[in-house]
């Protein structure tokens, strides 16, 4: 099987460079800046055994690869809001054999949120979800570092929406023999659901810093107690807390190799890297959405996507407001 990583940041940067270290065969999918480096210097991929540097196939159109191969597999690893973008110039490519990728290819869905797989079974019909814990880095074009030891990460994948099959358990198999954890499940958007209450601290950790002051811990419980309400109302399960941790275990422990301190998750990142868009939409907008088609009151996600959305926009700094001045404002927005 040949991965196609459409999105080579952190999270598509990591599970790349891991798979091509296993020796399986990877193609890089990037834009701008990230492109450019990759091309010319290759994957840069810091990880608590060492620093590599992998020279990989880059891309930064489909057409670059001409037809496509029928043991390929894509892995959508773009935040949500450029899932369509990223999506749409890869389904009608023709593939060796007849019929095109959108017909006859596999696409997992390496992201935060659960909105991407339901996005994606509009274009392509084999759509496969990925639960994706795994702590990465990327700031600086052509660089990944990923911190978590023995294990990279934990990918569950499953079939969206439910089930699984032969090629999600191939597709395990490389991952477990490149440094992760990925079971198969028959409920991977369970294990989403799960991953998405978690991510509801995104936003705050975006705006804030580092989600490590009582006062911050205090506000993500505001948020997570109307996502846990939302999903609720909607009848929809999501893995609980003490099943997730039994899972997780000691599997994945983070070491600061490089000797900084643990920086933020994937939104931090985001507005680190003066992106301009954030995925709020998905994560504290996935429950406002439910709110609105529940009637459940989700005060504090709207505000905290709100907020979150502007700082992208503006471009503002990561980490520069306190969270004694978010909690007010938040305050403020949800009367």
């Amino acid at each position: 099987m040949r991965y196609i990583i459409i999105g080579a940041g952190a999270v598509g940067g990591a599970i790349g460079g891991r798979l091509a270290e296993s020796g399986r065969e990877v193609v890089l999918v990037a834009r701008g800046a990230h492109y450019e480096a990759l091309r010319e210097g290759g994957l840069r991929l810091a990880t608590p055994d060492g620093r590599g540097t992998h020279l990989l196939p880059v891309v930064n159109d489909p057409g670059q690869l001409g037809e496509l191969r029928a043991d390929d597999v894509l892995v959508l690893a773009v935040k949500t809001q450029d899932s369509i973008a990223a999506l749409d110039p890869w389904g009608h490519r023709p593939v060796a054999g007849g019929g095109t990728a959108a017909e006859r290819l596999p696409l997992v869905c390496a992201q935060n949120g659960v909105a991407s797989e339901r996005l994606a079974l509009r274009r392509f019909r084999h759509v496969y979800g990925m639960c994706v814990w795994l702590p990465a880095i990327h700031l600086e074009p052509g660089s990944v570092s990923a911190a978590g030891t023995p294990l990279t990460g934990i990918l569950h994948i499953g079939c969206y929406p439910s089930g699984s099959d032969e090629t999600a358990r191939r597709i395990s198999a490389d991952l477990e023999k490149s440094r992760f954890d990925s079971p198969v499940v028959e409920d991977v958007m369970r294990w989403k659901y799960a991953k998405l209450l978690a991510n509801l601290a995104n936003s705050i950790v975006a705006v804030t810093g580092l989600l490590t002051s009582d006062e911050g811990l205090a506000l993500y419980r505001r948020a997570r107690a109307e996502g846990d309400a939302a999903l609720a109302a909607a009848g929809i399960e999501a893995v609980g807390d003490e099943e997730e941790k039994e899972f997780r275990g000691d599997k994945i422990t983070l070491e600061h190799f490089d000797g900084s301190e643990r920086t933020g998750g994937s939104s931090w990142q985001s507005l680190n890297r003066g992106t301009g868009t954030i995925e709020a939409d998905y994560l504290n907008g996935e429950i406002a959405l439910l709110g609105r088609l529940n009637g459940v009151p989700t005060p504090v996600n709207d505000a905290l996507q709100r907020i979150a959305n502007t700082f992208a926009r503006q471009r503002r700094a990561a980490g520069s407001m306190t969270v004694a001045e978010l909690t007010a404002l938040v305050d403020e927005m949800a009367q």
